[in-house]
């Protein structure tokens, strides 16, 4: 009798047993992977990543030597199309942007452009939304986030729809806020960002939008080449060449010269961008050193062990005062002539 309950027990302890793992093998196989973004705030939970079956976490380029790319290395008149690295460089003619309407617009992608628009500068915002509404991102949602000293500063200017603008208050001075741009950044992310947009750019407000900046333009990780740099050898970058700052860029690295006054990406790969960045001018700071561009310096010495996914050509970032040259069938978005030392006093 008592072997018969002892096996009727072990019996139903095993159906039971089964049961509960079938129940968990459902739920398992019902429910979605989650992914919690580590670059939330606090509480702990949300600095934890927790990845999708089969991802890898992403891992910075070791140091290696090889050949520079050369932008013009295929013809004076033609511009490189794919790095090294294989990522695009976008230009005039590399992409169709009807195709890439059909393939984006159905996505609902919601846009971030960032920009400081402190002291004197709250003077080019007008001009410089004006040319946006007119250029960037048409046909999708976008959050201009400008940071300024000075909101009642910041002009009315009329929006189209979908498209929103954000006035967040600084109390620092000029010197500050542009010496800590990847600070503010990264923290205005984590804070907020990553709720509101699927893709987030910095761009200088001394500029102007000037032909159409569209989804060719999307990607992990955008970074720009800077106008003054694109065809001399990187013996001649101005990156920091001090061994003792974080920037530190050897003579044999280095790829192309990229410009500070417009980068981007996916919302959570700018995040990790603009931390990094962050983290280094701190090291450098309490060394009591200051990068020779300083936060461009660092900007170009991260580029270099994360590469972007996606390189603008020139015409993302032009100088005015300078002769359109015939590599750059259209210019998309370039610098005002302006007194630097005016807006600075």
């Amino acid at each position: 009798m008592r072997c018969h309950r002892l096996a009727l027990g072990l019996g139903f302890c095993l159906l039971v047993g089964t049961g509960l793992c079938a129940l968990w093998v459902c739920v398992q196989n019902w429910l979605p992977f989650s992914y919690v973004p580590y670059y939330l705030p606090c509480p702990e939970i949300f600095n934890m990543k927790l990845q999708y079956k089969g991802e890898k976490p992403f891992q910075p380029v070791a140091q290696s030597q090889y050949p520079q790319p050369k932008l013009l290395e295929q013809s004076p008149t033609e511009l490189l199309t794919l790095t090294p690295w294989l990522a695009p460089i976008v230009s005039e003619g590399t992409f169709n942007p009807e195709l890439l309407q059909h393939i984006y617009q159905p996505l609902n992608l919601t846009i971030g452009l960032t920009v400081f628009a402190v002291g004197k500068y709250t003077r080019f915002v007008q001009h410089f939304l004006e040319s946006a509404e007119q250029f960037f991102m048409r046909g999708y949602r976008v959050c201009y986030y400008i940071f300024t000293d000075d909101p009642k500063a910041i002009p009315w200017v009329p929006l189209g729809p979908g498209r929103l603008l954000s006035i967040i208050q600084q109390h620092s001075r000029w010197e500050e806020v542009s010496m800590r741009r990847m600070e503010t950044i990264s923290q205005h992310i984590a804070k907020r960002a990553h709720r509101e947009v699927d893709y987030l750019f910095y761009v200088d407000v001394d500029m102007v939008f000037r032909n159409p900046w569209g989804p060719e333009t999307l990607g992990d990780l955008v970074a720009a080449i800077h106008p003054g740099y694109y065809a001399v050898p990187r013996q001649q970058f101005p990156y920091e060449r001090r061994h003792v700052s974080t920037a530190f860029v050897a003579d044999s690295e280095g790829d192309f010269y990229y410009g500070g006054a417009v980068f981007g990406g996916q919302v959570a790969r700018v995040y990790e961008f603009t931390r990094g960045c962050h983290m280094a001018i701190l090291a450098d700071k309490a060394n009591g050193i200051m990068a020779a561009w300083q936060e461009e310096s660092h900007l170009n010495r991260r580029f270099i062990s994360h590469k972007p996914s996606k390189v603008l050509s020139p015409e993302y970032l032009w100088d005015d005062r300078k002769p359109q040259p015939p590599t750059l069938k259209l210019i998309r978005f370039s610098t005002l002539d302006k007194d630097t030392n005016w807006l600075r006093s």
